[in-house]
């Protein structure tokens, strides 16, 4: 099980290294690691579990965070109707995805983006495509997929598909004024 512990943060050098292409087909330790990936994240929106073992919530998680430069991720994106039901899940485990396109029109999460690797609050609005497509092979489906994201889910993927280059959300933000209105962008909530 994965742990806080095992989470390097924005201090460490490898973080910032570029995570290697993973061969296919994926092995069994890299299925295994993929998959526990996906638990830490289910477990890190689970009230329970999150505070037995002091998670920080994620929707996220690349596997640089854990120190291993190869080019998998995670995602656990729950989707909430009116009364706090979960409409809908976003969930992935991805070997080698990558963004195939995107729009032009920008996009920012109105209360500004987080990182487990990141572990002071950075304010500023972080500009990101407001529509992507990712390919990829997913582990938890066992095949190819093409997602095709918006919104949330792409501002998701995007954040980590960063981590494969060494690149951390803050690097987007503007330096001089962190909250300057993105002209014509999606705002996120």
């Amino acid at each position: 099980m994965i742990l806080m512990k095992d989470i390097i943060d924005d201090h460490h050098p490898l973080i910032r290294e570029i995570s290697k292409p993973v061969e296919m087909p994926v092995s069994e330790e890299d299925e295994k690691l993929l998959l526990d990936m996906h638990e830490f994240l289910v477990n890190s929106q689970d009230e329970e579990m999150s505070k037995k073992y002091q998670l920080r919530p994620a929707v996220g998680i690349a596997a640089v965070q854990l120190g291993i430069l190869k080019r998998m991720c995670a995602i656990h994106v729950l989707t909430y109707d009116d009364e706090g039901n979960i409409k809908k899940a976003d969930d992935y485990a991805l070997v080698n995805p990558k963004i195939v396109s995107y729009t032009e029109k920008q996009s920012y999460l109105k209360d500004g983006e987080g990182c487990l690797s990141v572990n002071d609050d950075v304010d500023g609005y972080v500009p990101r495509h407001a529509k992507v497509t990712v390919k990829g092979y997913d582990v938890l489906t066992h095949q190819d997929v093409t997602i095709v994201a918006r919104g949330f889910l792409s501002i998701c993927l995007q954040h980590e598909l960063d981590h494969f280059d060494g690149k951390l959300f803050y690097d987007h933000i503007n330096k001089d004024n962190p909250k300057a209105p993105i002209p014509n962008a999606m705002i996120v909530e």
